[in-house]
């Protein structure tokens, strides 16, 4: 749990300085997110905090205020929405609250405790690793709000081997079954290469490891990661609806 409770707050101070440059007029600058600007998107990132820390240490109590919601849609955009009532320093003050408690939480947990979220009950490690892939994503929105470009970092290696481990529900969610293993294998900074899943099933993923996150959090179509090369139908299918939410 050190190294991925580590890098998780690596991830979200350096989004945190990048947002202490953005000035306060930008705020409202939309991102790709349709409808959200740079303070929803923080907003949104202090909202699922909250409900985090709760999963945490109250076990999910919180996550049934779903059922009072339409779609999951629905859900997000009130968090959003308490946002817009704040000024941007009161967003990122929540969002560092929230953020705090998980990871406070998190240090007191073992890596495969379960925990109980709304796609479905997960270890601790692996939720972890989920916190840390949307802040990323939601990162790489912000930069593009701002027109600047997010660079890669060797933290990816842990959303390679959270969408790899994904890839059962993502083929479910899609209405396929996943029958023959996936191994994805991802170049990260200075050529290091992330792998997960067995070798040899002769279904491959591999590629620049930002192209596939990327992908992966739906931050980039499938079709134009030009630089990802796919062996074997079952890939063909893993490239087009892998996902980690």
């Amino acid at each position: 749990m050190r190294e991925i409770l580590s890098d998780l707050v690596a991830e979200q101070q350096q989004l945190d300085q990048f947002l202490q440059r953005v000035q306060v007029r930008d705020w409202s600058s939309p991102t790709p997110a349709n409808g959200w600007d740079i303070r929803d998107t923080v907003s949104h990132l202090a909202h699922i905090e909250e409900y985090a820390h709760n999963a945490l240490a109250e076990g999910g109590s919180m996550l049934a205020d779903l059922d009072d919601y339409e779609a999951f849609d629905d859900f997000t955009e009130s968090g959003v929405e308490r946002g817009r009532q704040m000024r941007p320093q009161d967003v990122i003050e929540w969002w560092r609250l929230g953020r705090a408690e998980v990871v406070d939480d998190l240090s007191r947990a073992e890596a495969r405790d379960r925990v109980p979220w709304f796609v479905a009950e997960m270890s601790a490690r692996s939720f972890a690793t989920l916190r840390l892939a949307e802040t990323w994503g939601h990162g790489l929105d912000i930069h593009d709000a701002v027109g600047e470009e997010a660079q890669d970092t060797e933290r990816l290696r842990h959303i390679v081997v959270i969408t790899q481990k994904m890839l059962p529900w993502a083929f479910e969610q899609s209405g396929y079954e996943y029958e023959t293993p996936v191994r994805i294998e991802g170049i990260g900074p200075m050529y290091a290469k992330y792998a997960a899943g067995p070798e040899g099933t002769g279904q491959l993923i591999r590629g620049p490891a930002g192209e596939i996150c990327r992908v992966a959090l739906q931050r980039l179509h499938p079709d134009d990661a030009e630089n990802l090369t796919v062996e074997g139908e079952a890939a063909e299918i893993a490239l087009q609806v892998m996902r980690t939410y």
